[in-house]
Parts: C-alpha cells; sequence; structure tokens
C-alpha cells in the first residue's frame, strides 16, 4: 500500500500492480481495495499495464474529512492520477462512473476513460425513486442508522427486502456498515438528489476517448443510461458483452478495455 494527499489534506491509499501505461480503477458504492469486483477487474489488467486500484475517501485505508463535496473525490482521483505519473487510463465501475465522468470533464489527467453501466435516470419514475431514495438515505445517516442506509441501497439497487433481512445477519454486513456513509457520497456523484439525471452539459465537455460499456443480461434500466451516457459524450464508443449483467465478470470485461486502451 502507498498513499497520495489529496488537495484538502486527506490521505488516501493506494496500491499498484503490473507494468505499462497507467490505469486507474474507481470503485463503485461500497467498494474499496479489499472488498469488491474491482480487485479481480484490475488482475486482468495488470497483465499489460501499471494498475492503481485506491480506496475512495471514507473507505478501506483511505481518511475522510466530516464534510463532504463531490468536489473533494474528484481531487482525490487527480491526486491518484497525478502520482500514477499525471496522466492515466481510468476504468471506473457502476455509480464510481458518475464521479469518473464528471472528472473528465473537468480535464484532470484522464487521457481514456472507459466506464461500466453507470446508474443515472432516464425516465420520471426512475427520477422520483432516486429522490425518495436519497432523501431515506440522507435520514438514516443523520440518525447514523448504518444498517438501514445500507438496506435502503440493496432495496433501492433491487434486492429483495426479505434477502436484505438475511444479510443483515451476515458476517459481511459490518464490512458493508463500516463504509456506509459513503453512499451519500455515490449519490452526490450522480445528482440522486435531483434525480439522477444524465448530466448531458458535463459529459459534452468530455474531449478525451470514451468507452461505455453495459451487459446484455441488465435491466433496462442500467442499460437505457449507457445509451445516453454514449450519446451525450462526443465520439464515444459503446460496447455490450453479452450474458453479463451489472456484476459483470472481469475475465469478460477486461478483453474490451485492453482493446480499447491498445
Amino acid at each position: 500500500m502507498t498513499t497520495v494527499t489529496s488537495a484538502d489534506g486527506t490521505r488516501i491509499a493506494y496500491s499498484t500492480a503490473g507494468s505499462g501505461s497507467a490505469v486507474v480503477l474507481v470503485d463503485g458504492a461500497l467498494c474499496h481495495r479489499a472488498f469488491g469486483p474491482g480487485a479481480a477487474v484490475a488482475d486482468q489488467l495488470a497483465t499489460h499495464h501499471t494498475v492503481h486500484t485506491y480506496d475512495r475517501r471514507g473507505r478501506g485505508e483511505s481518511g475522510d474529512t466530516d464534510s463532504f463535496a463531490i468536489d473533494r473525490e474528484i481531487e482525490d482521483l487527480a491526486a491518484v492520477i497525478e502520482a500514477a505519473g499525471g496522466a492515466a487510463y481510468v476504468v471506473a465501475l457502476s455509480s464510481g462512473a458518475g464521479l469518473a465522468l464528471r472528472a473528465a470533464a473537468l480535464g484532470i489527467g484522464i487521457t481514456r476513460l472507459a466506464v461500466y453501466e453507470p446508474p443515472f435516470s432516464t425516465d420520471d419514475a426512475q427520477r422520483e425513486r432516486f429522490v425518495r431514495y436519497a432523501a431515506d438515505l440522507e435520514a438514516a445517516l443523520a440518525d447514523d442508522r448504518r444498517g438501514d442506509a445500507v438496506a435502503h441501497f440493496m432495496t433501492f439497487a433491487g434486492v429483495p427486502s426479505e434477502m436484505v433481512g438475511q444479510m443483515r445477519g451476515a458476517p459481511t454486513w459490518p464490512l458493508f456498515e463500516a463504509v456506509a456513509p459513503t453512499l451519500a457520497y455515490d449519490a452526490e456523484a450522480l445528482g440522486a438528489r435531483t434525480g439522477a439525471a444524465v448530466p448531458v452539459a458535463a459529459l459534452a465537455r468530455i474531449a478525451v476517448p470514451t468507452l461505455v460499456v453495459d451487459g446484455a443480461a441488465s435491466p433496462e434500466l442500467l442499460r437505457a443510461p449507457a445509451r445516453a451516457v454514449a450519446a451525450a459524450v462526443p465520439g464515444a464508443e459503446r460496447a455490450t458483452l453479452e450474458g453479463q449483467t451489472h456484476e459483470v465478470a472481469a475475465d469478460v470485461l477486461a478483453p474490451v478495455l485492453l482493446k480499447f486502451f491498445a
């Protein structure tokens, strides 16, 4: 593990593997270097690239501050890219894609960007769901009901409530509760309070080659945002992975990324 200091003084922990041109991986909600699908994707990419995986603030071994703004997470990503040599390809998964897309619009050293199923909303019903979710999440975190915050997220993501109830007794549940406050950071990256609409104006400013990937077996509420994001980013490429869902297999995603980065 190595650390880099972000613009506000927060320590961000990251790991490096492989050799070749730099790639930075941005995780989605609740995930960090020691927990989630990012590590498997990084292992696949490290056969051809120097891959930097980092704990987003408030997760794993990274620090945090009492107040949050999406600019702080953009600064964190910029700091990791600077540590990687000042320029890097970026791979971002799920809600992490919302963060990476906003960062790319600001031109922070991202030279190529690949995102997997950024979960924005594309219709009124979904936007209303995001607004309700953001309110429920905010209330739970304000009362320090971390377990409820995680449950709200999982239910919103489509996990049946009965299964969520069972998961609350599982050994992994405390790992979720430990990073529950960061669910608000992902909500902010997606603009959940106002409905998480695709940020078309921001995406139109992205000036680097961009690949938007989705899974053919994912529900339409995840595939539609992928299409909308690809349409909003100038010159963006699209790829759909047969048989894949939001929980994409690393050995299926990686070849597409390696081809894009070649």
